[in-house]
């Protein structure tokens, strides 16, 4: 039942359980909803996994600031303008919390941020597509975020503590996002037949990217089965993408808009919207390093790390600076 080890401290001998019964006792815990904390003994594979996925969601906070900041100063009107300002300040802050959350595993942040700069780590691929007009900017925030709190909200019941509790007030703030960009719409679709029509344009090209957001069928990913057993992950990809899409096709349809598959349809016995097959090989290739937009986002966040190293340095000095002080005091 136990072998002889070291503790963590490197003290002394004491006894520890062997890793089959440490498995179990993590598995009857995430099994009865109980929290996971950063404390807490953990699978490599579990540490590993929550790492690469808190990561990712990460960068894409990060990524995600260009597209629309893009917009920031081309806005409408200043109402437009501050809000924007706003939203772009909220995804800089998630990103914020989800490094922080990560940290708590081990890796540090500038571990993370080195992987993104060099491309090593993955981001979500809806980022690296254009903002052409401002109707792309209300097609984002409702689509794009619409589809982001649709795979969010579960991880509010995440079996890792720091995690589920920094995706509280992400959704919290992302659901804020998803209604302005439907208000946009929906001022858009007041508009004239020139801003219907931009309305349309935004909603043609940002509908399959946004379904591509749940990524592929969990049949085909390596990932899902054993996230879901240890409630990383609550639903399946093609469940969560479902959701999105009956709920999302009678707010296009109350704004004018035409979905742009020729296969939607309701089916009455299901009570569900069955779609259209989705281009998995543009998602790949947008993943791969191809998509319109790829290596500018990459040489924006690269340029704004190395421009802002000296602010860095600064806050490093200072931090040194007040630790001596206290020291001497």
């Amino acid at each position: 039942m136990y072998t002889q080890g070291l503790d963590q401290q490197g003290d002394g001998p004491t006894l520890v359980e062997n890793e089959q019964d440490l498995l179990e006792k993590f598995q009857a815990k995430v099994d009865a909803e109980e929290k996971i904390e950063p404390k807490d003994w953990m699978p490599a594979a579990y540490r590993k996994t929550l790492i690469r996925q808190i990561a990712q969601h990460a960068h894409s906070e990060i990524i995600g600031m260009q597209p629309e900041g893009n917009w920031i100063t081309r806005a409408p009107s200043l109402r437009r303008k501050q809000i924007l300002l706003a939203k772009v300040q909220d995804e800089a802050g998630h990103g914020l919390y989800l490094y922080s959350a990560a940290e708590t595993l081990g890796v540090s942040r500038d571990e993370l941020v080195d992987q993104l700069i060099d491309g090593t780590a993955k981001y979500s691929s809806i980022f690296n597509y254009p903002t052409t007009s401002w109707a792309d900017i209300g097609a984002i925030g409702w689509l794009v975020d619409g589809a982001a709190i649709m795979n969010q909200i579960p991880l509010c019941r995440c079996s890792y503590g720091p995690y589920a509790r920094a995706m509280v007030r992400v959704c919290k703030e992302e659901s804020f996002h998803q209604r302005q960009g439907y208000e946009i719409m929906i001022a858009l679709s007041r508009g004239s037949d020139e801003q219907k029509a931009m309305m349309q344009d935004a909603f043609n090209r940002w509908w399959w990217p946004s379904l591509m957001m749940f990524g592929p069928s969990d049949n085909d990913s390596k990932h899902s089965a054993q996230s879901m057993a240890w409630k990383i992950k609550r639903f399946s990809n093609d469940e969560l993408r479902q959701k999105f899409v009956d709920a999302t096709v009678p707010q296009a349809e109350y704004l004018g808009l035409t979905v742009p598959d020729p296969d939607l349809k309701f089916n009455e016995e299901t009570g569900h919207y069955e779609f259209g097959e989705i281009d998995w090989q543009e998602f790949y290739d947008v993943i791969q390093g191809n998509g319109p937009c790829n290596r500018q986002r990459l040489a924006a966040r690269k340029s704004a790390h190395e421009n802002g190293a000296w602010v860095r340095e600064a806050a490093a000095a200072y931090a040194e600076k007040q630790r001596q002080r206290k020291e001497a005091a």
